[in-house]
């Protein structure tokens, strides 16, 4: 089979060069332009596609053969591997490669019951913590200080999760918080900036303080329908 007529790929500028890579090869398995037991493209044709060098191609290569997806034939090339293989790939990665509005979705999700429960849950100590971060969030903010901002709000979040007191969810919900750093941050950088919607969290604190599960599920869908509909706007615009 000859891959290079079949499928094709955009070259890459940024930074991350095997991330980037190993991204839109993702991208190429999970929309099934490459199927179960197709040969890859070779290494010098993926190095003029993507406009990297060999050894770009070969780390992201390799990242993909350890997570399970590829698998090197000695002498005949690399190859996608069985389904059996491709449910392997660690969460983390899977949610790398992951559409924006998807993410979202799953976080709509995950965020509900992380409310609830953490309404009915939470003890003294939880409400300091969030309380410190929400702090340190509005700090942040009136400094200017975007980092400081970003990397508050996220604590806040697993706080939040941590109320819960369900170990599982907090796990995920910390896997799931890398991803949601980066969306964050991309919509912080744009030039009209990220609102940071405070009254929500405000108000999921004051919910979740007083045990008002309707009001903490409530907060929660607010602060999360305003982050995609400035998502939505942002796709709109083609940014």
């Amino acid at each position: 089979m000859n891959s290079k007529s079949r499928v094709s790929f955009q070259s890459v500028h940024r930074t991350k060069l095997v991330d980037d890579v190993v991204i839109q090869l993702q991208q190429k398995i999970t929309g099934g332009e490459l199927k179960e037991g197709d040969k890859i493209p070779t290494e010098p044709e993926l190095m003029e596609q993507f406009g990297v060098g060999r050894s770009t191609v070969r780390e992201a290569v390799r990242v993909l053969v350890h997570a399970g997806l590829l698998e090197k034939k000695q002498g005949f090339g690399t190859y996608l591997a069985s389904s059996v293989q491709i449910i392997r790939e660690p969460l983390e990665h899977r949610l790398r490669r992951a559409e924006i509005f998807e993410v979202y979705e799953v976080r709509r999700m995950l965020e509900l019951e992380i409310a609830r429960l953490a309404a009915m849950r939470r003890d003294e100590d939880d409400l300091a913590l969030m309380r410190s971060y929400l702090e340190q969030r509005s700090e942040a903010l009136e400094a200017g200080d975007r980092e400081g901002y970003l990397n508050a709000d996220i604590q806040f979040h697993i706080a939040v999760a941590a109320a819960s007191k369900n170990h599982v969810v907090i796990d995920l919900y910390r896997t799931f918080s890398s991803v949601l750093r980066n969306a964050l941050g991309k919509l912080e950088m744009e030039e009209d900036g990220h609102d940071p919607n405070t009254e929500c969290h405000n108000r999921l604190y004051e919910a979740i303080k007083t045990k008002d599960v309707q009001a903490a599920e409530h907060w929660t869908l607010q602060n999360l329908n305003g982050t995609v509909s400035q998502l939505r706007e942002r796709d709109e615009n083609g940014n």
